[in-house]
């Protein structure tokens, strides 16, 4: 997710609902991600401006997640992270926790032959919660926006040999939050300690080489608030400012021949333009490893038939 100017987006690159590729019927891929991501620099609106009263903000994440295969077209997605935000300078307290437990559908309808290529589209549906009382309203360093989500993608993915281009656009709707105030200020006076949050948009094109050993491939990212205001000069930010951001950057995947199931994943971005953002580099790796339940229920059913 991104967390107000400070980008905290759990970006695992192993079967999640931002790539093309699915986990076989029975078969359950599990591991974790560790990510870094900081920045120094931010934009206040679309000034970018430092704060000395900040410094650099960092954040770490360690997440834990998980991909079953119900069909070979139908996953189910699960993803935890945990959260720690800091800041280098002034006297912003620490903030950490386990932030939203998200759940994924992910379904590939179409899977055909276009000439000498592979072609197919993706439809997901997901719904995050926060699974902590976390504080929300302590932006930058909240370890999350509090808000249950709900976010649909529909995606289509292109292979020609090993080259592949895979594009999605998402749509985010985020319930109302409350807030330890009974008032607060955006561009007017708000007598109430809900804030209505304003929904967001993702677009999302990979390009790269995919093969049986993984893949490696280059990445632009756009999130777009529908709505929300601008930090105002020398405040903090807050829940419904409007959040923008434009990221690239680059990601792998690389599965061990000698360990069946086992792989290796991660990627590296970049901010390059935003509005009520911090100019984030962000990077993470991680483990995962499949289990094949398939070779169980077979060995199971050979031995019934043997009886």
């Amino acid at each position: 997710m991104l967390a107000a100017i400070t980008v905290t987006q759990l970006n695992a690159h192993a079967q999640t609902d931002m790539d093309a590729l699915m986990m076989d019927k029975n078969n359950f891929c599990t591991g974790f991600m560790v990510g870094n991501s900081s920045w120094k620099n931010y934009w206040e609106g679309t000034l970018k401006r430092d704060n000395p009263n900040l410094g650099t903000v960092g954040s770490t994440m360690i997440g834990v997640m998980g991909n079953y295969g119900i069909k070979d077209n139908l996953n189910i997605l699960f993803s935890v992270p945990y959260i720690s935000n800091s800041a280098s300078a002034g006297t912003l307290v620490k903030r950490q926790g386990v932030q939203d437990l998200t759940l994924t559908l992910k379904w590939m309808p179409v899977e055909t032959t276009i000439g000498k290529a592979d072609f197919s589209v993706y439809a997901l549906g997901s719904y995050s919660t926060p699974l902590t009382n976390y504080v929300a309203d302590y932006l930058p360093l909240s370890i999350g926006l509090g808000a249950k989500t709900a976010m649909a993608r529909i995606m289509a993915d292109y292979q020609l040999g090993n080259f592949f281009t895979t594009a999605s656009a998402a749509f985010f709707t985020r319930s109302n939050v409350t807030i330890d105030r009974v008032a607060y200020y955006t561009t007017r006076m708000h007598y109430t300690n809900e804030v209505e949050m304003p929904n967001m948009a993702n677009f999302n094109l990979r390009a790269g080489y995919r093969s049986g050993k993984g893949y490696a491939e280059l990445i632009a990212d756009i999130m777009q608030t529908n709505g929300g205001f601008d930090i105002t000069r020398n405040n903090m930010p807050f829940l419904s400012n409007q959040m923008n951001a434009s990221r690239i950057g680059v990601g792998f995947k690389y599965n061990f021949g000698k360990v069946e199931g086992l792989s290796a994943v991660g990627n590296a971005m970049f901010t390059v333009a935003g509005r009520n953002m911090g100019q984030a580099t962000a990077v993470s790796a991680g483990v995962f490893y499949i289990f094949d339940f398939t070779k169980k229920t077979n060995s199971k059913t050979q031995e019934n038939e043997s009886k």
